[in-house]
């Protein structure tokens, strides 16, 4: 299960600094996400990052429950 969560960050981390990238050389602030229109590709990151976060929302959900 640690390799997994372990897996996940580091994918996460990936997409986060790419999709960060991406949006300012499109001049956008990352943090105008909810405000602005995005281009395909910048929105099949932004789903990407949202999906490996509910993943590890719910891995880490888990772990902490079998140890309560």
């Amino acid at each position: 299960m640690e390799s997994t969560i372990k897996q996940l960050e580091a994918r996460l981390l990936e997409i986060t600094e790419q999709f960060e990238q991406q949006m300012r050389a499109r001049g956008f602030d990352p943090q105008q996400v909810d405000n602005v229109p995005l281009p395909a590709a910048l929105a099949r990151l932004y789903i990407e990052r949202q999906e490996l976060l509910e993943k590890l929302e719910e891995i880490r959900g888990k772990t902490n429950n079998e140890g309560t």
